[in-house]
């Protein structure tokens, strides 16, 4: 029988972006932001005999969300300001958490996993469920998990930026990115 792994996250070597895009008459114009995720810890326990039974909690911090596209300094602050401010409201919400709630899973290749997670993502004093459709790869003491999902901000109550009298705003829907490593301890 095989034990249940413990991993933490190394935020050090993961990536974890999201995109935004512009629609409106001048969606052209506009830029479509593409944010770091800086600062975030997780656990995750996985047992490869059972991967039923994984879960993955992970908290973000919300200010740490930087602009990483080559723009102006000036609009790098305006956009972090406004995402700050605005969107997230990080000062009165300071994290931003997953907690699986239901895991589904199925065998890939030798020590690969697709695993759908459901879980209850909070953010800005909102919690949804939310499905994570996963590559998990086990190598040695390593567990990495990588793959994408979207959400709607109006979700969770934040009604998408708009500038220029509404002719330029971001759409509702944000894409997420990861590649996250985790190290057994």
């Amino acid at each position: 029988m095989t034990a249940v792994s413990h991993y933490e996250l190394d935020k050090s070597i993961s990536r974890f972006t999201v995109r935004a895009t512009a629609g409106g008459l001048l969606a052209a114009m506009g830029h479509n932001p593409t944010i770091a995720i800086r600062d975030f810890t997780g656990t995750v326990d996985f047992d490869p005999a059972d991967p039923t039974k994984a879960s993955l909690r992970l908290e973000i911090r919300a200010d740490s969300l930087e602009v990483t596209d080559d723009v102006s300094s000036k609009d790098k602050r305006e956009i972090e300001t406004t995402m700050h401010q605005k969107v997230l409201a990080s000062a009165s919400n300071p994290k931003i958490i997953f907690q699986t709630t239901k895991v589904a899973a199925e065998p890939v290749d030798e020590g690969r996993f697709r695993v759908t997670m459901t879980g209850n993502l909070s953010l800005r004093g909102v919690t949804r469920s939310q499905n994570l459709t996963t590559q998990i790869t086990l190598q040695h003491q390593i567990l990495r998990a990588s793959g994408q999902f979207s959400i709607l901000q109006s979700d969770f109550g934040i009604a998408p930026v708009t500038v220029a009298g509404g002719m330029l705003k971001l759409k509702d829907e944000l894409k997420f990115n990861y590649d996250l490593v985790a190290r057994a301890d």
